[in-house]
Order: C-alpha cells, then structure tokens, then sequence
C-alpha cells in the first residue's frame, strides 16, 4: 500500500499539502488554536486545555501567550518553563523541538516546510519538511525566523530579526540577515 501524505510529511519526503487528510489536520489545529487566542486569560490559563491536548508533549510550567499559530501542533513538543510570546507562528510540519527554559520573543516564525522550486509542482502543493530544533535555555529575539532544518544549540540567543538560515552553536549569540555569529 501507498504511504498516505501525511506519513510521507513525517518521513520528511514530498508530499502534497493540499491532501484531505492534511487539510483535516490544518483544521483541528486551527479549532485548537482559536480556542486558545479567544479565550479570556482566566480561562485560559498557560495555554487552552484544546491546544494542550494537541500537542505532541507539553512540561510543567510552560506559557503561550495569545495569539499564537500553529500548522499542526501534533509535531510540538515543549521542555518544561518554555514561553512563547504573543504573535508566533510555529509551521510544524516536521517536529519542532523547545528545550526547557527556552523562550521566544514575541512576533518569532518556525518554518519547517519547503515548497518545491519548480513553479508547476509547487501550484500543485509539493512541499517537503525539515525538522527544527531548539535546545535548552535558548532566548529567541521578537521577530526572528527559523528556517527549516536548522537546530539551535542550548544557551544561544537570536538577535530580534534575525534571519536564522543554518544551526547555531551552543552558547553563540547571532544576529542579521542571514544570522551570522556575534
């Protein structure tokens, strides 16, 4: 039997993201995430009980502000004291890993996916995805994207706007566009 859009996604080979079964996916995390941007802050608490639920592993202590965007959630798991500022965007089509006591600034974008370079397989949704890493007491700045594939090594801190193209050493400090060493 074929391997189904989803199985090939998380075996980080071409899919097509405009499958049924992905769209699906798209939509709960989208009800998960509504919920959690929607509900008045004591009632949210941490983060909304729909988007706790949706995620692959949660630890103790952790905090999403509102609003947050998720693809999936299924591929996020977080350390434990990870917080996540208002306004990030987390495309987790592959998994993205937040090592505990990391904490992203507000406004930080996580891309895992790739779309295909050529123009007639990317309008037919050929994307393929690239798991993105984050280790321990790492300090993202307001702003900063990550690209796919890349890791962040513990005790690093992204500058706000960086643009962060390849992996960051442990303890490196990086700032610009693409993110160089300080």
């Amino acid at each position: 039997m074929m391997p189904s859009m989803r199985e090939k996604m998380q075996a980080g080979a071409w899919y097509c993201c405009l499958d049924t079964e992905l769209e699906q996916l798209r939509d709960d995390a989208r009800l998960a995430v509504h919920q959690h941007n929607t509900l008045p802050p004591d009632q949210r608490g941490p983060m909304a009980p729909a988007l706790r639920a949706l995620l692959n592993s949660v630890g103790k202590d952790c905090f999403i502000e509102a609003p947050v965007h998720l693809a999936y959630g299924f591929n996020l798991s977080l350390g434990n004291a990870v917080y996540i500022n208002a306004q990030c965007a987390i495309l987790d089509t592959a998994p993205v890993r937040l090592g505990s006591g990391t904490m992203l600034g507000p406004a930080v974008q996580i891309y895992c996916a790739q779309h295909h370079l050529d123009p007639v397989k990317r309008a037919a949704g050929l994307e393929i995805a690239s798991p993105v890493t984050i280790g321990t007491d790492v300090w993202i700045g307001g702003g900063a994207i990550i690209l796919p594939g890349v890791t962040i090594g513990d005790g690093a801190i992204v500058g706000a706007g960086a643009v962060v193209t390849r992996d960051v050493a442990a303890g490196a400090r990086v700032i610009g566009n693409p993110a160089r060493a300080l």
